[in-house]
């Protein structure tokens, strides 16, 4: 029973999804200046993020059986709010209607602005280790977008503090390995990755082109054949860190350096053996730019550790506390791969005392 149970939600994670990319390709082929606003935290925000996340809940209202839910996301209408954002909450409206109306699925009248705010707001929960929270970053990787590259709709679904599903809608990310040199002209770009507890990981093309296929994490056993991902943006991820670590490991291939959770899809398919994370000191990591790419990188055959080994624990609140950062691999390179951490660690800590002398 809870089986199907996650089954029709895992369907109804993948409507969300693929509704909000829908979106999101719209808005960054006419992306303009205009569309970005700032954060507190100075990460950019765009029109396509509030819209993303409007999209999202309302599928979650309109398909769970009861309309009720707990969403954890990264938006509020905070910002829409003030008197010089009307014109902003205008085209995200806008943009919301016509994706809508566009699917064809839903049979309404136009959302309001106030709607679209609401949506947006339901995305204010906590989280927590009881109860079922979806958990959404309705763009992953706001700079990639804005640059034409890489970017997420991740969503995923806890269930008492555990991940139980996971979708990764990538639309910019090939159908073949990111390994491919130069891709086939008639290549479909943009996938979509979806995992359930218990049930693997497939990927299918994000215009349905491609059906449904089981993916799996990358069998490689000797760490210098292995390739390995990192964040693009040198703030999200210490890249002299990683490179320590590859050194150590004898890893040969220069890293794949992409934005957003499009690289725990692209590993699960094997694009690469290993994923590492390392933020500067004093950034929390948050459960929803982790919860649906850790399920499609276990499910596929994959370990999603932190850097002391250990399971990243999503029940603790809107933020991961993890040990000093986050890896993923397979099973085989694990043990390899958290000796090697250690002593880069520990490399860094030996350099920054003598630094301090």
């Amino acid at each position: 029973m809870e089986s199907r149970a996650y089954e029709q939600d895992l369907a109804i994670a993948i409507k969300a999804a693929s509704l909000a990319a829908r979106l999101c390709q719209s808005v960054q082929k006419s992306l303009l200046q205009t569309d970005t606003q700032a954060k507190t935290d100075s990460s950019p925000v765009t029109v396509a993020d509030y819209g993303s996340q409007a999209l999202v809940s309302f599928v979650l209202e309109r398909e769970l059986p009861s309309g009720l839910f707990s969403l954890v996301a990264e938006e509020d209408s905070g910002d829409l709010q003030k008197n010089d954002a009307q014109d902003t909450v205008e085209r995200i409206t806008a943009l919301v209607n016509e994706t809508i109306s566009n699917d064809g699925t839903y049979d309404i009248s136009p959302l309001t602005t106030g709607d679209v705010l609401a949506a947006i707001d339901r995305g204010k929960s906590e989280g927590g280790p009881h109860g079922r929270h979806w958990v959404l970053d309705p763009i992953d990787g706001t700079k990639g977008f804005l640059r034409g590259d890489q970017y997420a709709v991740a969503l995923g679904l806890l269930d008492e503090g555990e991940v139980i599903l996971g979708v990764l809608a990538c639309p910019n990310l090939p159908s073949t390995s990111l390994s491919i040199s130069a891709h086939p002209s008639n290549d479909p770009i943009g996938c979509l990755f979806s995992a359930r507890k218990g049930a693997g990981t497939t990927v299918q093309s994000l215009d349905g082109s491609i059906q449904p296929k089981k993916v799996y994490v990358s069998t490689i056993e000797k760490s210098e054949e292995a390739s390995f991902f990192e964040s693009y943006e040198a703030a999200h991820s210490m890249h002299e860190l990683t490179a320590t670590i590859a050194k150590i490991l004898g890893v040969k291939a220069p890293p794949v350096r992409i934005d957003s959770q499009a690289k725990y899809g692209a590993m699960a398919r094997g694009d690469g053996a290993i994923y590492l994370r390392f933020p500067r000191p004093g950034y929390r990591e948050k459960i929803w730019d982790h919860a649906a790419g850790c399920i499609v990188i276990q499910e596929a055959g994959g370990v999603v550790v932190d850097a002391a080994g250990k399971p990243l624990d999503f029940s603790r609140g809107r933020y991961l506390d993890v040990e000093k950062g986050i890896i993923a691999t397979n099973a085989k390179l694990m043990p390899l791969l958290l000796n090697a951490v250690q002593a880069a660690l520990k490399e860094e800590k030996t350099v920054l005392k003598a630094g301090s002398l």
